[in-house]
């Protein structure tokens, strides 16, 4: 593709944002607000981390047959996850034609997808809240060129809290805070080696000022802040998603700065402990006071025997959500038959050595 070619593409196409690193940072109190920008569009997150372990099983990706399947697959990924687009119907037709002649990857496929998205609401700029994704931000980097990204961080004993009730992630602190330090080493590095791409905040910050929070990443992306942005009780989306879970049941309300210290009634000691004993050097580097000496004795082997226990207490979460929040049960698990569903169509003509790869587990 010559360079004037590429030129025009991205003149036609919104500005690409991406918010890291890992979930349950807040992140949907932000994407809401943002959102009441009408040169801004940011729907639910196609989270295709979920989706990575299948796509070596669709081979050679360059065969037209194959890539236009692979597109189908992600639009109906989309159609499967608990928050549908808004007065959006993607025609794969028209996805395969934008991104055929261009370097191909399932990521190549999923921002054409929300550009097409972002371009029927008439926004200047998308983001994909898929915070997972920090781990191929090089791969992106490479397909978008004018690529940011959105480093949203807050205190690992309140995120490690919150992650630790939600289905999406292990039920173990140690092990979820092993994930947090592994996703702030990727957004750290991508900072430094692209400071001019990377907007560092601290959801603390938000919830004590959120207007002077979303000033300045208006002004990072390019877009104009709007009063309105201050009421999300206004948001018909914000209404929507929050009976849907309970892991979203404050996001139609205003910011609650006493959750700042809310992780100090629900943990023990030990576990506070653990976490600030991992991820001590950030708590350091982000400005968070430890509560503890930090030395909790952390071993290889008690991550490995944890790992099979968390497995056990994650099926239990699953009974438990069936009972008490059936809607919040069939939406996930809608998306994780949907996901086996695939899997097990692409091993039908297979190896029979990559039959060996984990079932897909549904992470809304």
């Amino acid at each position: 593709m010559s360079t004037s070619q590429n030129t025009n593409q991205v003149a036609q196409r919104p500005k690409p944002i991406l918010m890291i690193p890992i979930r349950r940072c807040g992140s949907h109190a932000l994407r809401l607000r943002l959102n009441f920008s009408p040169d801004f569009y940011s729907p639910y997150p196609l989270h295709i981390v979920d989706f990575m372990p299948l796509v070596e099983l669709y081979g050679d990706l360059s065969n037209d047959y194959t890539y236009f399947q692979l597109v189908i697959d992600l639009i109906g990924l989309q159609n499967a996850t608990m928050v549908k687009w808004d007065n959006v119907a993607l025609d794969p037709i028209s996805v395969f034609e934008a991104v055929k002649n261009r370097p191909r990857s399932v990521h190549s496929i999923a921002w054409e997808m929300l550009f097409q998205a972002g371009q029927k609401h008439n926004a200047k700029v998308v983001m994909d809240k898929s915070l997972d994704n920090v781990h191929y931000a090089e791969e992106l980097i490479s397909l978008f060129d004018d690529l940011l990204f959105l480093h949203v961080v807050r205190d690992p004993r309140a995120q490690v809290n919150s992650i630790n009730r939600a289905i999406i992630h292990d039920f173990d602190t140690l092990l979820n805070t092993l994930t947090w330090v592994k996703a702030q080493d990727a957004a750290k590095d991508l900072a430094q080696k692209y400071p001019d791409k990377v907007l560092t905040i601290r959801y603390e910050d938000f919830l004590v000022n959120q207007e002077a929070v979303l000033r300045k990443i208006c002004q990072f992306f390019g877009i104009e802040f709007l009063n309105s942005m201050l009421d999300v009780s206004a948001s018909q989306e914000a209404k929507n998603i929050s009976v849907l879970s309970a892991l979203w049941q404050t996001n139609s309300s205003p910011p609650i700065p006493a959750y700042i210290d809310k992780f100090k009634k629900s943990m023990s000691m030990d576990d506070i402990e653990i976490i600030e004993t991992i991820a001590g050097d950030y708590m350091d580097y982000y400005g968070y006071e430890k509560m503890t000496p930090a030395k909790a004795k952390i071993t290889e082997e008690m991550s490995e025997n944890l790992q099979a226990r968390s497995e056990v207490k994650k099926q239990r979460a699953w009974i438990e959500l069936r009972e008490n929040a059936p809607q919040d049960y069939q939406l996930r698990k809608f998306r994780a038959t949907y996901l086996n569903m695939l899997k097990a169509r692409l091993l039908q003509d297979k190896p029979e050595e990559l039959k060996n790869i984990k079932n897909v587990h549904q992470m809304a």
